[in-house]
């Protein structure tokens, strides 16, 4: 019989796993229980009406939390030329091409966001076996391959995040810290929440959010009333 431990029976103690909640609840709940010794990440689970087998199926895009992610992006930029000091300048961590396509090309990937001009995308390609797997390849519709490097850097320091539904046709997304307040974690989680159902496919038919999660790293995983979003 599987024992658990005090504080996992005090969290199992704020749920109830036949409810579902609002936005706001789910938020207040993850705040009270028990407190660990790091500052856990807050994350949504989406289950989409989709095939992700099916190209016109594809549910991707990005938007920027008003409230950003609470988190430290580490990330890099594939730029050479007059590119490189702007990116630096905007404050990207790691900027290269030929340098930094070795070191990543070696198994380097300590590192949260790739982005890259137009022009690098041709080595970075071939990077494919690296950075797919952890889907770190730059993309034109992720706004991870531009020219407008400066900005792009700026804005996903900023809070601005990707989301991709997966095989198993959800997405899932870290939207802030459990030191945000309740206010702060709903606010970015109905702007992930309206992006999702903006990127919604033609193709898509029946209810297109099935499920919707709120949960934290060591906390409970609680059902959102979909009936109850505020989002557009």
């Amino acid at each position: 019989m599987t024992k658990h431990s005090r504080r996992f029976k005090k969290v199992l103690n704020e749920v109830d796993v036949e409810k579902t909640y609002t936005l706001e609840e789910a938020a207040q709940i993850l705040k009270s229980v028990p407190s660990v010794k790091f500052d856990q990440s807050v994350d949504i689970s989406a289950k989409l009406s989709v095939d992700p087998r099916k190209a016109e199926q594809q549910v991707r895009g990005t938007v920027s939390l008003p409230k950003g992610t609470g988190k430290k992006i580490v990330l890099i930029v594939f730029a050479q030329g007059d590119l490189v000091k702007e990116a630096e300048e905007a404050g990207a961590d790691y900027v290269g091409s030929q340098d930094l396509f070795d070191k990543v090309k070696g198994g380097w990937t300590d590192f949260d966001v790739v982005l890259a001009s137009p022009d690098m995308m041709r080595e970075v390609g071939k990077l494919g076996k690296v950075l797919g797997p952890r889907g770190l390849m730059p993309s034109p519709k992720a706004g991870t391959v531009t020219r407008d490097i400066a900005t792009a850097v700026k804005e996903i320091k900023a809070g601005k995040i990707e989301y991709k539904v997966d095989k198993a046709a959800v997405i899932n997304n870290q939207i802030g810290k459990l030191s945000f307040s309740a206010e702060d974690i709903v606010e970015n989680a109905n702007t992930l929440i309206s992006a999702i159902i903006k990127a919604k496919p033609s193709a898509a038919k029946g209810q297109y959010i099935q499920s919707l999660f709120l949960t934290s790293t060591m906390g409970p995983g609680m059902r959102i009333d979909l009936q109850t979003l505020t989002t557009n």
